[in-house]
């Protein structure tokens, strides 16, 4: 017989999975908006600057406030890593083309 908080784990990771993928998609499409906005630089104005940091902003909060469960398979914890590594990499090109 499954134990019951095999359920509650099993529930939480999917959900934790799913909120991973999530912020993937969204760093995704970030790094795609940049790479628009750098081959139109005439484009780039402060308003997309400012929206396009704070939007950054969020993805890293939310990427380094994850309290990663214990019950997080390696796989799971090496996206996490590379997602962090990504989103400091799209900060680094959104400046390159903000400037």
């Amino acid at each position: 017989m499954k134990q019951p908080q095999s359920d509650i784990h099993d529930s939480i990771a999917t959900r934790w999975r799913d909120y991973i993928q999530g912020l993937e998609q969204a760093l995704a499409q970030t790094e795609k908006d940049i790479d628009e906005a750098a081959n139109m630089a005439d484009q780039c104005s402060a308003e997309w600057c400012t929206a396009t940091e704070h939007v950054i902003d969020d993805l890293a909060s939310a990427l380094f406030s994850i309290h990663e469960p214990k019950f997080a398979s390696d796989e799971d914890t090496k996206k996490l890593k590379e997602l962090k590594r990504k989103v400091h990499d799209l900060y680094s090109r959104y400046k390159s083309v903000a400037v």
